[in-house]
């Protein structure tokens, strides 16, 4: 459930307003227990993604590194070969 949870902070090019919309997204949901809200609940399950992803965006902002930013096809390629490692190259 939470795939699209992801580290946001030090990547060139810097994380899209999607990226951090789809984690906070993503966090809703889990703490939610909702895929998708009802009705009656969908005001409350858009305010608290939005709510969240305001949080992310001044977190990302407010963060200081002297570490070089991560490539994102590098980390990418990392992650796809770690996951081929555990569970066996997809045929």
């Amino acid at each position: 459930m939470c795939r699209n949870i992801r580290t946001l902070f030090n990547f060139e090019p810097p994380a899209t307003e999607q990226e951090i919309r789809d984690a906070s997204l993503q966090f809703v949901r889990k703490l939610s227990g909702f895929s998708l809200p009802s009705k009656t609940n969908a005001e409350a399950f858009d305010r608290a993604v939005e709510d969240v992803a305001a949080a992310a965006r001044t977190l990302i902002a407010s963060l200081v590194t002297t570490a070089e930013p991560r490539d994102r096809t590098v980390e990418t390629a990392k992650a796809k070969a770690r996951s081929a490692a555990r569970f066996g190259a997809a045929g």
